[in-house]
């Protein structure tokens, strides 16, 4: 990969890094282009409404350029230059804070010496980043739903011990690394001697060459698109409606991915919560199916295309078609639209549901 070109910009007397941003900004990083170390107002102010989310995220890259240092005034010429870095020694980390403050300047220092994760005029400082999330949702009350919304561009920490930590952190390869085997070995070693047996077949090995077996793998996958949106919609977006409890438990399933949705360990769906997941909705599947092994690997193929794309979506660059639509039509739901847009792989429920998010035509192509 090639070095980042730094991009720093400037928007009503504040500064901001944008350089990591750049390749995840909604309205991509073409839209950006020219605009280092010049003031984006204009082109800004000119474009389509930003959300107050996108706004909100914004902060995350606000630089914080000092007025003095060693007690002398700097006369506010602190200028930023073109390496990423500020003049007199300043430089931005990730967090929009730098590695170098004033003299007697505690703003934004944690207790424990450490510079804290802040941004001006945010509800950041409602819970502490420097500890396990999970247990600080309780205390937010009120203020859930609208902390939840706004999003921030950090890696999030859910439990104090490593162990448990772990497991809720998944970089992507790990999802078809486990689930290709055990769906290649559901339909070998046990949807194929299921149908063998349905249909009187001699062999499980007749069941691969006749249409039945890739037609019920069909069905299990179009179920799937069913069970996504009504998971997305009904489960993962449900209105905790003030009950503490209720916010803590939506925030482990889904909030956190609205909180911080570029954290790419939290894309894709934990193995071991998925295997529970499918142990439970197998039960349904064996009542209602004739060959219910082969709809229970259908139903995965399903789910391992969506949490793929899923991944995709966020750290992805398509140039156009389906998955170029339904990038911008996830960010939509992220950034406006919360109440709406509910398919990943597809928008075809959210036509049918009356859910569907009509996208703005584009004189061009977003580029990531």
């Amino acid at each position: 990969m090639g070095k980042t070109n730094p991009l720093i910009v400037k928007y009503k007397n504040q500064w901001y890094d944008l350089t990591e941003f750049a390749h995840k900004h909604p309205g991509g990083k073409n839209s950006l282009t020219g605009l280092h170390e010049k003031d984006m107002a204009e082109r800004f102010d000119r474009a389509p409404g930003h959300s107050n989310a996108a706004k909100y995220l914004m902060k995350e890259y606000k630089i914080k350029t000092e007025t003095k240092q060693n007690g002398h005034s700097l006369n506010g010429h602190t200028k930023v230059i073109a390496n990423g870095g500020l003049q007199n020694g300043t430089k931005p980390t990730s967090n929009g804070l730098h590695t170098k403050k004033a003299q007697g300047d505690t703003t934004g220092t944690a207790a424990n010496g450490d510079v804290a994760h802040l941004t001006d005029d945010s509800m950041e400082h409602l819970v502490d980043w420097s500890k396990p999330m999970l247990m600080q949702i309780y205390n937010l009350g009120e203020k859930y739903g609208e902390w939840v919304n706004k999003p921030v561009d950090r890696e999030l920490r859910l439990f104090g011990p490593s162990w448990v930590e772990n497991l809720t952190r998944t970089p992507w390869w790990i999802v078809p690394g486990f689930w290709i085997p055990a769906i290649l070995y559901i339909i070998v070693e046990h949807g194929a001697h299921q149908l063998a047996i349905g249909r009187g077949y001699n062999s499980p090995s007749e069941s691969f060459r006749t249409v039945h077996l890739y037609l019920h793998l069909v069905i299990g996958a179009l179920a799937w698109t069913l069970l996504e949106y009504s998971l997305h919609r009904w489960v993962f977006h449900l209105d905790p409606k003030g009950n503490r409890i209720l916010q803590t438990f939506h925030f482990l399933i889904h909030g956190q991915h609205h909180k911080v949705p570029f954290d790419p360990h939290r894309l894709v769906f934990p193995v071991p919560p998925a295997i529970l997941l499918t142990t439970l909705f197998y039960q349904p599947v064996y009542y209602a199916f004739p060959y219910p092994r082969l709809t229970l690997a259908g139903g995965l193929i399903g789910y391992l295309i969506y949490d793929m794309i899923h991944y995709y979506l966020h750290y992805g660059s398509p140039a156009g078609g389906h998955l170029y639509h339904m990038k911008r039509y996830h960010y939509s739901h992220h950034f406006v639209h919360h109440d709406q847009g509910y398919g990943i792989s597809s928008d075809f429920w959210d036509k049918l549901f009356g859910t569907r998010i009509i996208l703005r035509k584009l004189k061009y192509l977003l580029k990531w």
